[in-house]
C-alpha cells in the first residue's frame, strides 16, 4: 500500500543545554506531535523545559507521558517562541511558507530562539526507529530547503530583531547568537523607541530590575530586511538576558507557563495567578513576588496597558530553578490610545488605573497567598521613589514632549494612594 502525502513527516530534535528533550514531528496535513525522550522524562535532575515539566510541578510526569498533539499550531510551549504579527509575516514571506505554518517557521529559527532551546532539523536516516514507530505508517522525509537572507526570532507585534553588537554596530545575527534586542521605530506610532527608553529608565529609578538599555542610531544597524522606517533617529536596544556571552540561558513567558497561546495573552489569566506561581515555585518566591508587585505598580504609574502574559517571564539561570526575569516591554501606551485607562489583566478585580488603591493590592496579595505586610513595604518604597525622583528625572529623558505632558497629567488623576 502506498503511503499518501499526509503520512509524510519532518522531524525536529529538541535540545536543551546539550540534553535531548524529545522529537517534534510535523506532518504534511498540519498535525504536530511532540514526544519526550525516555531519558529526559526519567531524569529527576533534568533541565527545565517548562515549569509544567518540572519534577515538583503537579502532574508533570503525566503531562510528559503522552505526546503533545496540535493541528497547525505548535504546543504553546513552542508556539510562544515564534514572532507575532508583522514580523511573522515578514519571515513567512521570505521563507515562502504560510504564516500559520508554525512547524516550518520553528525549524528555520531553531538555532536562535528565545531561551536555550534548540530545534534541529533531522534527515530521514537520523530519526530513531523507536520514534518513527510511534507514528505508525508515517514516512520520514527530508526537509525542503528553506532559505531567507535574514534569520531572527523574538516574540512581539513590533519589529524586533535579535542582533549581535560589535564595535558599536549591530548586525542581524546570522550563524551567531544575538546579544541585543533591537526595536526599530514604528510606522504607526510616533517616537516609540524614546518612549520605551524613558519609561524603562524611570522604572529602574523606582527600583525595578531592568537589563542594560540604550538608544542606537539607525545608521548603526546592519543587514536589516527591507522594511519601511519612519523619519526618526533612534532604535531602542535592550540587552538579551537569555544570553551570557555564547551561553544560552533558558526562559519562558507566562503564556508558556500557563499553557496559553499568544492570542489568549489578554483574557485568559490574571495577576493573582502569576503571583501565586512565583511565590510557590520561584527559587526565591518572596523576593520575586515583591519585585512583581513593584512592577504592577510601575505599570499603573507609567500608564502601560500592555503588561499581558507574554510580558512577564521566568528565567532558569541554573538550568532548573525558575526566577522572575528582569523587566522588559514597559511603554507608556496611553499616549497612543485615546482614553486608555486599563492595564492588561485583572488586579484585585479591576483593570482601571484610576481606581486601583492599596486595597486592590492587598486583595491581590491575599489571593496570591503572599503576606500583605511583605508587599506593602515595597509598594511604599516604589511610590516614594517615583514621587521624589521622577518629576525631575523625566525632564532629562528623551521622551516626546507631548508624551511627557500626558504622562504627568496621568500622574495627577491616579488614586490618592499613588498620585504623583
Amino acid at each position: 500500500m502506498n503511503i499518501g502525502n499526509d503520512d509524510e513527516v519532518n522531524f525536529l530534535k529538541l535540545m536543551l543545554h546539550g540534553r535531548l528533550v524529545g522529537y517534534l514531528a510535523g506532518f504534511r496535513n498540519g498535525r504536530n506531535v511532540l514526544s519526550f525522550s525516555d531519558e529526559f522524562k526519567s531524569d529527576a535532575n533534568r533541565p527545565t523545559f517548562s515549569l509544567i515539566t518540572h519534577p515538583e510541578f503537579p502532574l508533570s510526569e503525566r503531562l510528559m507521558s503522552e505526546p503533545w498533539v496540535r493541528h497547525q499550531r505548535l504546543p504553546p510551549s513552542l508556539s510562544n517562541l515564534l514572532p507575532e504579527g508583522a514580523l511573522r509575516e515578514l519571515i513567512a514571506q521570505g521563507l515562502k511558507v504560510h504564516v500559520d505554518n508554525e512547524f516550518h517557521i520553528l525549524s528555520y529559527l531553531g538555532e536562535d530562539l528565545p531561551g536555550a532551546l534548540l530545534a534541529i532539523p533531522l534527515d530521514p536516516d537520523e530519526v530513531p526507529e523507536k520514534i518513527l514507530a510511534i507514528h505508525g505508517r508515517a514516512k520520514a522525509v527530508k526537509f525542503e530547503k528553506l532559505q531567507n537572507e535574514n534569520k531572527f526570532s523574538l516574540a512581539g507585534v513590533q519589529m524586533k530583531f535579535s542582533m549581535k553588537e560589535q564595535d558599536g554596530r549591530y548586525n542581524l545575527s546570522q550563524g551567531v547568537l544575538g546579544d541585543w534586542i533591537i526595536k526599530t521605530p514604528s510606522t504607526k506610532h510616533k517616537d516609540v523607541p524614546v518612549n520605551e527608553f524613558s519609561t524603562m529608565t524611570l522604572a529602574s529609578v523606582a527600583g525595578i530590575k531592568v537589563p542594560d538599555i540604550k538608544l542606537v542610531a539607525l545608521n548603526k544597524l546592519d543587514n536589516l530586511p527591507q522594511i519601511n522606517l519612519p523619519n526618526e533617529q533612534f532604535a531602542f536596544a535592550i540587552k538579551r538576558f537569555d544570553r551570557n556571552g555564547e551561553e544560552r540561558v533558558h526562559m519562558e513567558d507566562f503564556a508558556q507557563v500557563l499553557v496559553k497561546y499568544p492570542y489568549e495573552k489578554y483574557n485568559s489569566a490574571n495577576y493573582e495567578q502569576i503571583g501565586k506561581i512565583l511565590y510557590q515555585y520561584s527559587g526565591d518566591g518572596l523576593a520575586d513576588v515583591q519585585q512583581f508587585a513593584r512592577r504592577l505598580l510601575i505599570n499603573i504609574l507609567l500608564a502601560n496597558g500592555d503588561a499581558h502574559l507574554k510580558n512577564w517571564s521566568l528565567l532558569y539561570i541554573d538550568t532548573i530553578t525558575p526566577r522572575l526575569s528582569p523587566a522588559y516591554d514597559i511603554v507608556t501606551t496611553s499616549v497612543y490610545i485615546d482614553d486608555e485607562r486599563n492595564f492588561a489583566l485583572n488586579l484585585g478585580k479591576t483593570k482601571d488605573w484610576y481606581k486601583v488603591s492599596y486595597k486592590n493590592f492587598e486583595a491581590w496579595a491575599k489571593k496570591s497567598g503572599v503576606p500583605w505586610r511583605a508587599i506593602k513595604v515595597h509598594l511604599d518604597d516604589t511610590i516614594d521613589k517615583a514621587r521624589s525622583l521622577w518629576p525631575e528625572a523625566i525632564d532629562d529623558l528623551p521622551m516626546n514632549e507631548s508624551h511627557k505632558k500626558k504622562l504627568k497629567a496621568h500622574w495627577e488623576i491616579l488614586h490618592p494612594d499613588f498620585r504623583i
